[in-house]
């Protein structure tokens, strides 16, 4: 099931636990703008290349609207507008006053230059720049983008709009970005395991991770949950998988990562089939990386009792329905990698106060938005007797549709 069917299966189903109007259903669903647009750059070798970008602005309800954009061969218009209206509940979940959006150009980022990406971006934003803004459409960071990206795009904005350094967060901190930003996806992870694991009287330390994917969220969970005393036991990226039953040391593998482009090969565990990391013994399973990866044909063999869904969309609904008659936990994504737009919302807050927070400060924010999301979640499941990921949709649907009407 793609993304956009099962977000709005999701979201029907929790708008018909709320008893919503059908008229307001449909409004909600659909899409406040959606564009396209045509990006031509010249390559280094002089020949021309066309791109097509997208940017689905889903619902201002609550507050300009946020999301992320994504350079990658398979960006489609169905998948941006599922992502964007996942951002919409998100947004409600975290209780920021933002509403939804996502963005992205159909390119494979690794196959441009430096100079051909910033062409791209420049060129992308100049399309843009009249449907983005402070209090309108907020960008940032996505799959195959990053703070360099976002330099890009505030510096191609300001040329029309003069200095605004609160249109798009995950920028590099000289620019204005916020302290703490990188890790605050994995971050926030941690906070939400915390918050779940004392439910059931558990704690980090004495629980077993896997991680799926490595790169900037997976890498950090994986740091984090270890000098939380967390155990994690195994980890995998596009390179391969690496499992040590006692412990990786996640410092020293980061360090391989970084210098070999991923985990294959670290001397400090055994090697292992990626395709058989998300069946592996362990507590808490971490997937990290794409979407869709926990499906019907796997969903029966996977044995951790608690899935964190660190990356969007992992868990298809089929699957969803047997891990719930197993009785694994699922903490949905839209609760539990929110840790990554609640910083961006306090990146966006220091921006337009012009007044720059520390890290400590920073992260003891984030640990109270996580917490208190935690909170209202678990009293959206008391209320409508629902599983973790309809309370955390109820809880979003319910926020925009009261501030809708």
């Amino acid at each position: 099931m793609n993304a956009l069917a099962a977000t709005s299966r999701n979201f029907k189903q929790a708008a018909k636990l709320l008893g919503l109007d059908s008229k307001l259903e449909k409004s909600l669903l659909i899409p406040f703008r959606e564009i396209k647009v045509e990006c031509t750059i010249p390559k280094d070798d002089g020949t021309l290349a066309s791109f097509v970008g997208f940017r689905v602005q889903h619902d201002n309800a609550r507050g300009p609207m946020k999301g992320g954009i994504r350079y990658h061969h398979e960006v489609d218009p169905d998948e941006v507008n599922a992502l964007a209206q996942l951002m919409t509940w998100k947004t409600a979940v975290a209780n920021i006053p933002y509403g939804g959006a996502k963005g992205g150009i159909g390119c494979s980022p690794g196959e441009l230059s430096i100079s051909e990406l910033e062409r791209l971006t420049r060129v992308f934003t100049q399309k843009l720049h009249d449907c983005i803004g402070i209090h309108t459409d907020v960008p940032a960071p996505d799959m195959g983008t990053n703070s360099q990206t976002m330099a890009w795009i505030l510096d191609e904005y300001s040329k029309f709009h003069g200095y605004s350094p609160a249109v798009v967060t995950g920028k590099p901190v000289d620019l204005g970005g916020s302290l703490g930003r990188d890790a605050a996806t994995g971050r926030g992870v941690l906070f939400a395991t915390e918050a779940l694991l004392a439910e059931y009287g558990k704690s980090t330390s004495d629980q077993r991770f896997v991680i799926q994917g490595f790169g900037n969220v997976g890498s950090w969970a994986a740091q984090l949950i270890s000098e939380a005393g967390g155990k994690v036991i195994a980890v995998s990226d596009v390179t391969g998988a690496v499992k040590n039953c006692n412990g990786l040391d996640i410092p020293k593998l980061v360090e391989h990562s970084m210098e070999n482009r991923g985990v294959k090969g670290f001397s400090g565990g055994d090697a292992l089939d990626p395709k058989l990391l998300l069946t592996e013994d362990c507590d808490v399973l971490v997937p990290a990386a794409l979407g869709g990866v926990i499906k019907r044909e796997n969903a029966n063999d996977i044995r951790a009792k608690f899935i964190i869904e660190a990356a969007n969309h992992p868990t298809d609904p089929e699957a969803d329905e047997i891990l719930s008659k197993k009785g694994v936990l699922i903490l949905p994504d839209i609760f539990a990698n929110s840790g990554g737009v609640t910083v961006s919302y306090f990146e966006w807050v220091q921006n337009i106060q012009g007044f720059m927070w520390d890290e400590e400060k920073v992260n003891f924010e984030l640990k109270t938005y996580m917490t208190r999301g935690f909170k209202d979640v678990k009293e959206m499941c008391k209320t409508h007797n629902c599983n973790l990921r309809m309370g955390a949709f109820t809880l979003g649907v319910n926020r925009v549709a009261r501030a809708t009407v």
